[in-house]
């Protein structure tokens, strides 16, 4: 008896199912119609950590997103608003003022996770599409993160290199970059992890730059001078190897003290080509803006989106450019 009424009220979920289904096909339901139209100019916001060259080679995946989507006829009006320092003060009110201004979509590249991620949850809730580009609050209301968020491998297979690069013995110093910046971090720890492997390394010292090429040379310059004996140095962001490539370069240390870091910038690829830099993990973040853009119209089009879109990274050294 219980079988029954079981069989019969599946049976009657399923003819309801069927009809329902029916009824909307007779009526012409097609999924396209679930889309929303575009049809004023989009007004996107991006919010970096800092002013900086590596994100200029996001902005230009982001323009050649809207160039391809003005050739569709959906215009787009892109604000870069960076901060002139990577100070999370400032980054916070770039975001609140950014908010206020409801623009169409608003990717924001994270300094502090536990700070940004209440601001982040605010412009949600205030109906507004936001996206995370190069670092992450994942915590946060975003819909997706665009970039690529393998920092703590990234800091271990620097760390493997340069480990093996000098032997597996002497004394390294870290450049941090900014203490915040969960990317640093994660691979500030990877390369930690990489380099607690061999008892012979030692790491003598380590000093966050903030993301400034003057203060990573004047460290690099000042770290030289405490150890004599320094080997190598290992720089998290994209703007120290340069500062200490050139730090080490001009005290005429080339070959002998070794240098792992982050980015393909263009004078870091010239100090890779000419030996001074040893290796790099580069970024494809020209993809991360381009991308940026595509999800932002995609929301307001009232597509679905993936909560992320990875863009990873790959070792570069001379012997690849050369």
């Amino acid at each position: 008896m219980l079988k029954s009424k079981r069989f019969i009220i599946i049976l009657g979920v399923i003819l309801t199912t069927i009809f329902i289904s029916t009824s909307i096909l007779a009526a012409g339901f097609n999924q396209e119609d679930l889309l929303e139209p575009v049809d004023k100019t989009l007004k996107f916001v991006f919010i970096p950590k800092v002013v900086h060259p590596w994100y200029d080679v996001v902005r230009a995946g982001a323009e050649k997103a809207i160039e391809e989507f003005a050739d569709q006829g959906i215009k787009i009006d892109l604000k870069w608003d960076a901060p002139p320092t990577a100070e999370i003060t400032a980054h916070m009110k770039k975001i609140e003022a950014n908010i206020s201004a409801r623009p169409d979509g608003m990717a924001i590249a994270v300094l502090d996770p536990a700070t940004n991620t209440q601001v982040i949850n605010d412009a949600v809730n205030a109906g507004l599409n936001v996206v995370t580009f190069d670092t992450d609050a994942p915590d946060s209301l975003r819909a997706c993160y665009i970039g690529h968020d393998k920092n703590f491998e990234d800091g271990y297979v620097l760390g493997e290199f340069l480990a093996k690069k000098i032997n597996y013995k002497g004394e390294v110093a870290i450049l941090s970059g900014t203490l915040s910046a969960p990317n640093h971090v994660g691979r500030v720890n990877g390369f930690k992890a990489a380099i607690e492997q061999y008892p012979y390394i030692k790491i003598v010292t380590e000093r966050p730059d903030n993301d400034s090429l003057q203060k990573a040379m004047e460290l690099t310059e000042n770290i030289i001078q405490a150890f004599p004996n320094i080997d190598g140095f290992f720089g998290c962001n994209a703007t120290n190897p340069i500062g200490a490539a050139r730090a080490v370069e001009n005290a005429g240390l080339v070959g002998k003290v070794h240098i792992v870091g982050m980015d393909d910038l263009d004078e870091t690829i010239q100090y890779v080509q000419k030996g001074v830099i040893d290796a790099v993990k580069i970024q494809r973040q020209w993809e991360i803006g381009y991308w940026t853009v595509k999800y932002l119209v995609a929301m307001n089009q009232n597509h679905t989106i993936p909560e992320e879109h990875p863009t990873g990274s790959k070792v570069i050294t001379g012997s690849d450019l050369n």
